[in-house]
């Protein structure tokens, strides 16, 4: 663990304390983590530098982010899908990863840490 894993993930979630729990636990593994709020602020994030890995909670703000999703996943970008739907199985298969919430912070961290290894072979 720590800093000699310098992979990048994207926390996409519009609960602000959640996306700093994920933020801190992730840090203390070593990612170099960027936030967004919005299905816009995560593709302008996405753009300004291709993650390697994305953790996207299914509903910003009233907004369904499957169009992200599938977008995230057609350009290459691990996808775990972290979410408080009571039914994750329709992530399953689309996803590369599907958390639901609540979520144990290492489980978390495991997850992005073998998505991000994947993505950068």
């Amino acid at each position: 663990m720590g800093s000699s894993f310098a992979a990048t993930a994207l926390v996409v979630d519009d609960d602000e304390p959640l996306r700093l729990l994920v933020r801190v636990n992730l840090e203390l593994d070593g990612f170099s983590v960027r936030e967004a709020a919005t299905l816009e602020a995560a593709d302008e994030a996405v753009r300004a530098e291709r993650p390697d890995v994305v953790l996207l909670d299914m509903h910003l703000g009233g907004q369904d982010s499957t169009p992200l999703l599938l977008r995230l996943r057609s350009s290459g970008i691990p996808v775990a899908v972290v979410t408080g739907s009571a039914d994750t199985s329709q992530y399953v298969g689309v996803a590369d990863a599907v958390l639901a919430k609540p979520f144990v912070p290492a489980s978390l961290v495991d997850v992005a840490r073998r998505l991000a290894r994947v993505g950068r072979v």
